[in-house]
Protein backbone atom coordinates (compact mmCIF):
# COMPACT_ATOMS: atom_id res chain seq x y z
CA UNK A 1 0.00 0.00 0.00
CA UNK A 2 1.40 3.60 -1.19
CA UNK A 3 2.49 5.66 1.70
CA UNK A 4 2.08 8.66 0.07
CA UNK A 5 -1.67 7.89 -0.06
CA UNK A 6 -3.80 10.14 2.08
CA UNK A 7 -7.44 10.72 2.67
CA UNK A 8 -9.46 13.69 4.11
CA UNK A 9 -12.88 11.96 5.58
CA UNK A 10 -15.37 14.90 5.86
CA UNK A 11 -17.63 14.35 8.39
CA UNK A 12 -18.54 17.09 9.85
CA UNK A 13 -22.00 17.92 8.52
CA UNK A 14 -25.60 17.78 10.38
CA UNK A 15 -27.54 16.44 7.67
CA UNK A 16 -31.10 18.10 8.60
CA UNK A 17 -32.87 16.86 5.62
CA UNK A 18 -32.67 13.18 7.42
CA UNK A 19 -34.56 14.14 10.56
CA UNK A 20 -35.71 12.77 12.83
CA UNK A 21 -32.97 10.18 12.86
CA UNK A 22 -29.96 12.57 11.63
CA UNK A 23 -29.91 15.69 14.50
CA UNK A 24 -27.39 17.95 15.49
CA UNK A 25 -26.37 16.00 18.30
CA UNK A 26 -25.98 12.61 16.18
CA UNK A 27 -25.67 13.75 12.29
CA UNK A 28 -26.62 10.89 9.62
CA UNK A 29 -22.83 9.77 9.00
CA UNK A 30 -22.99 8.21 12.26
CA UNK A 31 -25.92 6.02 11.34
CA UNK A 32 -27.07 3.05 9.98
CA UNK A 33 -29.25 4.67 6.93
CA UNK A 34 -29.04 1.60 4.99
CA UNK A 35 -29.76 -1.11 7.63
CA UNK A 36 -26.70 -3.02 6.77
CA UNK A 37 -25.38 -3.53 9.95
CA UNK A 38 -22.35 -0.44 9.28
CA UNK A 39 -22.67 3.58 9.78
CA UNK A 40 -22.16 5.37 6.65
CA UNK A 41 -18.66 6.68 8.12
CA UNK A 42 -17.70 2.97 9.20
CA UNK A 43 -18.58 1.97 5.18
CA UNK A 44 -16.77 5.40 3.94
CA UNK A 45 -13.79 4.59 6.29
CA UNK A 46 -13.33 0.44 4.91
CA UNK A 47 -13.96 2.06 1.45
CA UNK A 48 -10.60 4.53 1.11
CA UNK A 49 -8.97 2.11 3.50
CA UNK A 50 -8.40 -0.61 0.48
CA UNK A 51 -6.25 1.84 -1.16
CA UNK A 52 -5.27 3.98 1.22
CA UNK A 53 -3.24 2.98 4.75
CA UNK A 54 -5.19 3.38 7.70
CA UNK A 55 -3.32 5.48 9.42
CA UNK A 56 -3.38 8.05 7.05
CA UNK A 57 -7.30 8.56 6.51
CA UNK A 58 -7.91 12.19 8.60
CA UNK A 59 -11.07 12.52 10.24
CA UNK A 60 -12.31 15.93 10.04
CA UNK A 61 -15.32 16.80 12.10
CA UNK A 62 -16.89 19.52 14.65
CA UNK A 63 -15.54 18.79 18.03
CA UNK A 64 -18.57 17.80 19.56
CA UNK A 65 -18.64 14.69 17.48
CA UNK A 66 -15.31 13.43 18.52
CA UNK A 67 -16.10 10.52 20.91
CA UNK A 68 -18.75 9.66 18.54
CA UNK A 69 -15.86 8.87 15.53
CA UNK A 70 -13.28 7.16 18.38
CA UNK A 71 -16.20 4.84 18.91
CA UNK A 72 -17.37 4.18 15.57
CA UNK A 73 -13.58 4.08 14.58
CA UNK A 74 -12.03 1.91 16.95
CA UNK A 75 -8.95 1.44 14.55
CA UNK A 76 -8.45 5.87 14.96
CA UNK A 77 -6.10 7.59 16.90
CA UNK A 78 -7.18 11.07 18.19
CA UNK A 79 -4.25 12.42 16.27
CA UNK A 80 -6.22 11.57 12.78
CA UNK A 81 -9.51 13.43 14.08
CA UNK A 82 -9.13 16.76 13.21
CA UNK A 83 -11.55 18.61 15.19
CA UNK A 84 -13.15 22.08 13.96
CA UNK A 85 -13.72 24.78 16.48
CA UNK A 86 -16.30 26.43 14.44
CA UNK A 87 -18.07 26.13 10.96
CA UNK A 88 -16.10 27.74 8.21
CA UNK A 89 -17.20 25.92 5.13
CA UNK A 90 -15.03 23.69 3.32
CA UNK A 91 -11.94 25.28 1.94
CA UNK A 92 -10.19 26.56 5.29
CA UNK A 93 -10.64 22.63 6.73
CA UNK A 94 -9.02 21.26 3.86
CA UNK A 95 -6.29 24.14 3.78
CA UNK A 96 -5.46 22.96 7.37
CA UNK A 97 -5.63 19.01 6.92
CA UNK A 98 -3.55 19.57 3.56
CA UNK A 99 -0.88 21.91 5.86
CA UNK A 100 -1.08 19.18 8.51
CA UNK A 101 -0.33 16.21 6.00
CA UNK A 102 2.29 18.32 4.13
CA UNK A 103 4.28 18.02 8.06
CA UNK A 104 3.94 14.48 7.67
CA UNK A 105 4.67 13.83 4.02
CA UNK A 106 5.33 16.81 1.72
CA UNK A 107 5.07 14.07 -1.33
CA UNK A 108 1.65 13.22 -0.44
CA UNK A 109 -1.10 12.77 -2.94
CA UNK A 110 -4.73 13.23 -1.14
CA UNK A 111 -8.37 12.36 -1.40
CA UNK A 112 -11.30 14.69 -0.04
CA UNK A 113 -14.30 12.08 0.24
CA UNK A 114 -17.76 13.22 2.02
CA UNK A 115 -18.52 10.52 5.08
CA UNK A 116 -21.82 10.22 4.38
CA UNK A 117 -22.15 8.75 0.45
CA UNK A 118 -23.64 5.76 -1.01
CA UNK A 119 -21.29 4.01 -3.49
CA UNK A 120 -22.02 0.79 -5.10
CA UNK A 121 -19.26 -1.27 -7.17
CA UNK A 122 -16.49 -0.27 -4.44
CA UNK A 123 -13.47 -1.65 -6.94
CA UNK A 124 -14.32 0.54 -9.54
CA UNK A 125 -14.01 2.83 -7.05
CA UNK A 126 -10.69 2.10 -5.81
CA UNK A 127 -9.85 1.95 -10.05
CA UNK A 128 -11.52 5.34 -10.51
CA UNK A 129 -9.14 7.34 -7.30
CA UNK A 130 -6.09 5.10 -8.75
CA UNK A 131 -6.60 6.69 -12.24
CA UNK A 132 -6.60 10.20 -9.89
CA UNK A 133 -3.89 9.42 -7.61
CA UNK A 134 -1.52 8.67 -10.68
CA UNK A 135 -2.30 11.49 -12.23
CA UNK A 136 -1.32 13.68 -9.54
CA UNK A 137 1.27 12.28 -8.59
CA UNK A 138 2.96 13.55 -11.51
CA UNK A 139 1.02 16.41 -13.19
CA UNK A 140 0.10 19.79 -10.94
CA UNK A 141 -3.44 18.73 -11.86
CA UNK A 142 -6.57 19.21 -9.25
CA UNK A 143 -8.67 16.23 -10.26
CA UNK A 144 -12.29 16.11 -9.18
CA UNK A 145 -14.61 12.80 -9.51
CA UNK A 146 -17.98 13.55 -11.69
CA UNK A 147 -20.94 11.57 -11.53
CA UNK A 148 -22.39 10.90 -15.15
CA UNK A 149 -26.64 11.92 -14.51
CA UNK A 150 -29.03 9.98 -14.92
CA UNK A 151 -31.95 12.61 -14.75
CA UNK A 152 -32.01 16.70 -14.55
CA UNK A 153 -31.40 16.89 -10.70
CA UNK A 154 -31.56 20.23 -9.81
CA UNK A 155 -30.55 19.98 -5.92
CA UNK A 156 -26.78 18.91 -7.83
CA UNK A 157 -24.22 21.20 -9.22
CA UNK A 158 -22.88 20.29 -12.31
CA UNK A 159 -19.13 19.61 -14.00
CA UNK A 160 -19.26 20.74 -17.56
CA UNK A 161 -15.83 19.89 -19.53
CA UNK A 162 -14.44 19.77 -22.73
CA UNK A 163 -16.76 17.52 -24.85
CA UNK A 164 -14.20 17.77 -27.85
CA UNK A 165 -11.83 16.11 -25.27
CA UNK A 166 -11.90 11.85 -26.12
CA UNK A 167 -9.58 10.88 -23.04
CA UNK A 168 -10.71 9.50 -19.78
CA UNK A 169 -10.06 12.66 -17.90
CA UNK A 170 -11.35 15.50 -19.41
CA UNK A 171 -10.53 18.90 -18.88
CA UNK A 172 -13.24 21.21 -17.01
CA UNK A 173 -14.75 24.59 -18.65
CA UNK A 174 -16.60 25.57 -15.57
CA UNK A 175 -18.59 24.47 -12.41
CA UNK A 176 -22.18 25.56 -12.61
CA UNK A 177 -24.28 26.07 -10.02
CA UNK A 178 -27.73 24.10 -8.95
CA UNK A 179 -29.75 24.96 -12.17
CA UNK A 180 -33.76 25.02 -12.12
CA UNK A 181 -35.17 21.94 -14.10
CA UNK A 182 -35.28 23.66 -17.73
CA UNK A 183 -31.51 23.94 -17.17
CA UNK A 184 -30.69 21.00 -15.93
CA UNK A 185 -32.61 19.33 -19.02
CA UNK A 186 -30.20 21.19 -21.05
CA UNK A 187 -27.22 19.84 -19.11
CA UNK A 188 -28.06 16.27 -19.53
CA UNK A 189 -29.04 17.27 -23.25
CA UNK A 190 -25.34 18.34 -24.35
CA UNK A 191 -23.72 15.31 -22.46
CA UNK A 192 -20.94 17.08 -21.30
CA UNK A 193 -22.58 18.20 -18.10
CA UNK A 194 -21.67 15.91 -14.52
CA UNK A 195 -23.00 16.12 -11.36
CA UNK A 196 -20.40 17.27 -8.56
CA UNK A 197 -19.77 14.43 -5.98
CA UNK A 198 -17.78 17.10 -3.77
CA UNK A 199 -14.58 13.91 -4.31
CA UNK A 200 -11.42 15.59 -5.00
CA UNK A 201 -7.80 14.23 -5.67
CA UNK A 202 -4.45 16.58 -5.49
CA UNK A 203 -0.75 16.55 -4.61
CA UNK A 204 -0.06 18.62 -1.50
CA UNK A 205 1.92 20.57 -3.33
CA UNK A 206 -0.42 21.30 -6.10
CA UNK A 207 -3.46 22.27 -3.80
CA UNK A 208 -1.00 24.63 -1.42
CA UNK A 209 0.28 26.12 -4.70
CA UNK A 210 -3.66 26.94 -5.73
CA UNK A 211 -4.51 28.30 -2.33
CA UNK A 212 -1.11 30.81 -2.57
CA UNK A 213 -2.76 31.91 -5.74
CA UNK A 214 -6.13 32.34 -5.01
CA UNK A 215 -6.32 32.44 -1.65
CA UNK A 216 -3.00 33.95 0.22
CA UNK A 217 -4.90 35.06 3.01
CA UNK A 218 -6.25 32.42 3.88
CA UNK A 219 -3.05 30.71 3.75
CA UNK A 220 -0.99 33.38 5.03
CA UNK A 221 -3.50 32.82 8.16
CA UNK A 222 -3.08 29.30 8.76
CA UNK A 223 0.31 29.66 8.43
CA UNK A 224 0.93 31.22 11.20
CA UNK A 225 0.71 28.15 13.65
CA UNK A 226 2.26 26.06 11.09
CA UNK A 227 5.22 25.19 13.56
CA UNK A 228 2.27 24.05 15.87
CA UNK A 229 0.36 21.60 13.76
CA UNK A 230 0.97 17.90 14.58
CA UNK A 231 1.85 18.90 18.31
CA UNK A 232 0.34 19.24 21.59
CA UNK A 233 -0.42 23.36 20.70
CA UNK A 234 -2.10 22.43 17.44
CA UNK A 235 -6.22 22.99 18.97
CA UNK A 236 -5.18 25.96 21.52
CA UNK A 237 -3.67 27.96 17.81
CA UNK A 238 -7.19 26.63 16.33
CA UNK A 239 -9.07 27.71 18.83
CA UNK A 240 -7.98 31.43 18.48
CA UNK A 241 -7.64 31.33 14.97
CA UNK A 242 -10.27 28.60 13.36
CA UNK A 243 -13.06 30.92 13.66
CA UNK A 244 -11.17 33.91 12.22
CA UNK A 245 -11.05 32.19 8.82
CA UNK A 246 -13.05 33.05 5.86
CA UNK A 247 -16.42 30.85 5.60
CA UNK A 248 -16.15 29.52 2.18
CA UNK A 249 -16.32 26.70 0.11
CA UNK A 250 -13.50 24.85 -1.58
CA UNK A 251 -15.51 25.35 -4.77
CA UNK A 252 -15.55 29.21 -4.98
CA UNK A 253 -12.25 29.66 -3.50
CA UNK A 254 -9.90 27.34 -5.14
CA UNK A 255 -11.46 24.88 -7.99
CA UNK A 256 -14.15 27.65 -10.01
CA UNK A 257 -10.84 29.78 -10.40
CA UNK A 258 -8.02 27.64 -10.91
CA UNK A 259 -7.47 26.61 -14.78
CA UNK A 260 -5.48 22.69 -14.23
CA UNK A 261 -8.57 21.11 -12.83
CA UNK A 262 -9.88 17.99 -14.37
CA UNK A 263 -12.93 15.48 -14.07
CA UNK A 264 -12.93 11.49 -14.37
CA UNK A 265 -16.25 10.57 -15.37
CA UNK A 266 -17.38 7.76 -12.28
CA UNK A 267 -17.76 4.69 -13.47
CA UNK A 268 -19.20 3.25 -9.90
CA UNK A 269 -23.09 3.72 -8.48
CA UNK A 270 -23.37 7.03 -6.65
CA UNK A 271 -25.84 8.95 -3.89
CA UNK A 272 -25.14 11.77 -2.01
CA UNK A 273 -27.95 10.05 0.53
CA UNK A 274 -29.40 13.99 0.77
CA UNK A 275 -32.77 13.31 1.65
CA UNK A 276 -35.55 10.40 2.40
CA UNK A 277 -35.97 10.30 -1.19
CA UNK A 278 -33.02 9.46 -2.14
CA UNK A 279 -32.29 7.11 0.40
CA UNK A 280 -35.64 5.20 -0.71
CA UNK A 281 -34.03 4.97 -4.32
CA UNK A 282 -31.09 3.17 -2.69
CA UNK A 283 -33.35 0.50 -0.61
CA UNK A 284 -34.80 -3.01 -2.03
CA UNK A 285 -38.81 -2.54 -2.11
CA UNK A 286 -41.20 -4.86 -1.69
CA UNK A 287 -43.96 -5.78 -4.62
CA UNK A 288 -45.59 -2.54 -3.89
CA UNK A 289 -42.43 -0.36 -4.16
CA UNK A 290 -42.25 -0.09 -0.49
CA UNK A 291 -38.87 0.33 1.28
CA UNK A 292 -38.60 -1.15 5.08
CA UNK A 293 -35.74 -0.46 7.05
CA UNK A 294 -35.83 -2.59 10.32
CA UNK A 295 -39.73 -2.44 11.02
CA UNK A 296 -41.72 -5.68 10.76
CA UNK A 297 -44.45 -4.32 8.61
CA UNK A 298 -47.98 -5.05 7.57
CA UNK A 299 -49.36 -3.07 4.63
CA UNK A 300 -52.38 -3.18 3.15
CA UNK A 301 -53.52 -0.81 -0.04
CA UNK A 302 -49.90 1.05 0.39
CA UNK A 303 -47.38 1.85 -2.25
CA UNK A 304 -44.18 3.41 -2.83
CA UNK A 305 -43.38 4.40 0.98
CA UNK A 306 -40.24 4.35 3.13
CA UNK A 307 -40.95 3.06 6.39
CA UNK A 308 -37.67 3.09 8.97
CA UNK A 309 -38.05 2.10 12.50
CA UNK A 310 -35.30 2.73 15.81
CA UNK A 311 -36.00 -0.87 16.41
CA UNK A 312 -37.87 -3.93 15.16
CA UNK A 313 -40.98 -2.13 16.05
CA UNK A 314 -44.51 -3.73 13.72
CA UNK A 315 -46.28 -1.10 12.03
CA UNK A 316 -49.23 -1.28 10.54
CA UNK A 317 -50.33 0.98 7.41
CA UNK A 318 -53.34 1.09 5.40
CA UNK A 319 -53.87 3.35 2.45
CA UNK A 320 -50.99 5.46 2.59
CA UNK A 321 -48.83 5.95 -0.58
CA UNK A 322 -45.69 8.07 -1.24
CA UNK A 323 -45.08 9.05 2.13
CA UNK A 324 -41.87 9.05 4.78
CA UNK A 325 -42.84 6.89 7.79
CA UNK A 326 -40.02 7.24 10.68
CA UNK A 327 -39.99 6.66 13.84
CA UNK A 328 -37.06 7.70 16.48
CA UNK A 329 -37.12 7.83 20.33
CA UNK A 330 -39.58 10.45 20.85
CA UNK A 331 -40.39 11.44 17.54
CA UNK A 332 -42.88 9.72 14.65
CA UNK A 333 -42.70 11.42 11.10
CA UNK A 334 -45.59 11.18 8.64
CA UNK A 335 -44.91 13.10 5.58
CA UNK A 336 -45.35 12.91 1.91
CA UNK A 337 -42.15 12.54 -0.09
CA UNK A 338 -43.49 14.80 -2.69
CA UNK A 339 -42.25 17.74 0.14
CA UNK A 340 -39.21 16.21 1.45
CA UNK A 341 -37.04 19.38 1.07
CA UNK A 342 -39.51 20.92 3.67
CA UNK A 343 -38.16 18.65 6.13
CA UNK A 344 -35.24 20.62 7.21
CA UNK A 345 -37.88 23.68 7.57
CA UNK A 346 -39.59 21.48 10.03
CA UNK A 347 -36.98 20.49 11.96
CA UNK A 348 -35.87 24.07 12.38
CA UNK A 349 -39.24 25.12 13.26
CA UNK A 350 -39.62 22.56 16.46
CA UNK A 351 -36.46 23.79 17.73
Amino acid sequence: MNKNYYAILMAGGVGSRFWPVSTTEFPKQFHDMLGTGETLIQKTFSRLSQLIPKENILILTNEAYNAIVLEQLPMVNQNQIVLEPAMRNTAPCILFAALKIKKMNPNAVMVVAPSDHWIEDEAQFRANLQVSFDLCETEDTLMTLGILPTFPNTGYGYIEYDKLNSKPVKKVVQFREKPDYATARKFIQSRNFLWNAGIFVWSIPSILKAFQTFQPEMLAHFMKGFDSFNTQEEQQFLKEFYPLAENISIDYAVMEKAKNVFVLPATFDWNDLGTWGSLYDKLPKDVQDNAVVNAKVLLENASHNIIRTATKKTVVIDGLHDFIIVDNDDVLLIYPKSKEQDIKVIANKLK
